[in-house]
């Protein structure tokens, strides 16, 4: 049995063993979520229930079919912290750091996990990217916890500082990872008119959601800036840091202005207008992959709840604990669209081309993610006694990552919690890797072509 495992495993392809890693990793978070002593006396959910927990935590989703303050204690809360750390990091960051930390050496089908885990095209520079990652994130989610810690103490939120203590971190923790989960009951819908603590929540779930290689090009960035050696070498980002920037603001802004003016005459009619700026921005950014909310969802319309599902569609940047389709990948989309419309063959951006492989890749992750979505939406109003709607956004939630909802995931069916645990686990590790575990390691292309024929299209 061991001899034939190890020879699935030579044979296994990174992108197979990297999905199998997230695999184990959910059934290990299943366990761990089983013990009793997580959980508050007298606390009792069902096998189902509990694995639709781990996948939630290891996708960093946030869709519970429980409220998660009524099973779960403080040891219980501080073990889902470490689960968003698992699958917000990934498996391969993780275990990276444990082996550098350690001092082993890191093996060249190490580095490939990486490589593929954080979707790098060069196998050069994968520890040091992952180790400066890690570092970075640690470091954030630490200084804003205590920051968070500091202004619940303050403003009398939690009167003792262990308490504030613990909910600062686990808002940071939660933020950065982009999990979202409720631990308390209500989200962070008490703190809607805090402003400032708004604000550091979305540049918290930005940074977790941008990209770790575009990161580590801005700490790189900031060294080149400020360093007071001299060099010729002018930097350069690299077109992926500047197409993922440029459509994380691009749909930051567009989504901002549509659920303002959707909601202009709604439920943002009794604010003054920087109350309704401030919330159509955060949920501009929270519905692409965070999940946090600060008022009921039920308060918003039929169009906004349709524009807050198409953000969580798109979700976050490739490399980032986000899922979803992906910005850039929409984005490639959008550009292939317009150059064909306008005749060219090739998509130039930023003084660069975009190689046909990719746009190929981008039209094929779009569209089956459509397909995949389109299913689970059918299946779903089959099987669940809900409106299409709140069909419609529980399941654009679950392929992005979200973990907003319209308050019908406890009452979801059998059939209905496989289907969320199935999109939820694409949407974490993607839908182009999904289509690449089935491809077996020896298939190769064909090395000649058939003769070309043209078909009517249109």
């Amino acid at each position: 049995m061991i001899h034939k495992l190890k020879e699935l495993y030579r044979g296994a392809t990174p992108i197979q063993s990297l999905v199998t890693y997230y695999a184990l990793a959910t059934v290990a978070a299943f366990i761990l979520l089983s013990l009793p002593c997580f959980k508050n006396p007298g606390a009792k959910i069902s096998f189902l229930d509990t694995l639709f927990m781990a996948v939630s935590t290891i996708s960093v989703t946030g869709l519970t079919t429980f409220p998660i303050e009524q099973v779960y204690n403080q040891g219980g809360v501080v073990l889902l912290e470490f689960l968003f750390q698992v699958g917000g990091f990934g498996i391969t960051m993780l275990s990276t750091v444990a082996l550098v930390i350690a001092g082993k050496r890191i093996s060249l089908h190490q580095r490939q996990l990486i490589q593929f885990d954080m979707n790098q095209p060069r196998l050069s520079g994968m520890v040091r990217l992952v180790t400066s990652v890690f570092g970075l994130m640690i470091f954030v989610q630490i200084v804003f916890g205590v920051i968070f810690a500091a202004y619940f103490k303050a403003t009398g939120v939690w009167t003792t500082w262990p308490t504030a203590f613990f909910h600062g971190i686990y808002v940071s923790v939660s933020s950065v990872t982009n999990a979202g989960f409720d631990v308390t009951g209500n989200s962070i819908i008490p703190f809607r008119h805090h402003y400032g603590f708004l604000f550091i929540v979305m540049i918290l779930i930005i940074i977790g959601s941008i990209g770790y290689p575009v990161l580590i090009e801005c700490e790189n960035w900031a060294f080149y800036k400020f360093s007071r050696q001299t060099t010729k070498r002018k930097f350069r980002f690299s077109l992926f840091a500047k197409m993922a920037v440029f459509f994380a603001v691009f749909f930051f802004i567009v989504g901002t202005i549509l659920i303002y003016f959707s909601e202009m005459r709604g439920t943002l009619s009794r604010q003054d207008w920087f109350d309704k700026l401030m919330t159509a921005m955060f949920y501009s950014v929270s519905s692409r992959n965070a999940g946090l909310q600060i008022n009921d969802m039920a308060e918003f319309n039929t169009t906004t709840i349709l524009i807050l599902a198409i953000l969580m569609f798109i979700g976050a940047s490739p490399s980032s604990v986000g899922g979803g389709v992906r910005t850039t990948t929409v984005g490639i989309f959008i550009l292939y669209m317009f150059s064909f419309i306008r005749g060219h063959n090739n998509i130039n951006v930023f003084n660069r081309r975009i190689g046909r492989d990719d746009v190929q890749k981008s039209i094929v992750v779009v569209g089956l993610s459509t397909i995949l979505c389109v299913g689970g939406i059918l299946i779903l109003s089959i099987t669940e006694d809900a409106s299409l709607l709140s069909i419609v956004f529980e399941v654009a939630s679950a392929f992005g990552t979200t973990g907003l909802s319209l308050g019908i995931t406890s009452s979801l069916t059998l059939v209905g919690k496989i289907v969320i645990m199935v999109l939820m686990f694409v949407g974490r590790i993607g839908m182009l890797y999904t289509l690449l575990f089935f491809i077996p390691k020896r298939n190769r292309d064909l090395s000649y072509e058939l003769p070309t024929e043209k078909i009517i299209i249109g």
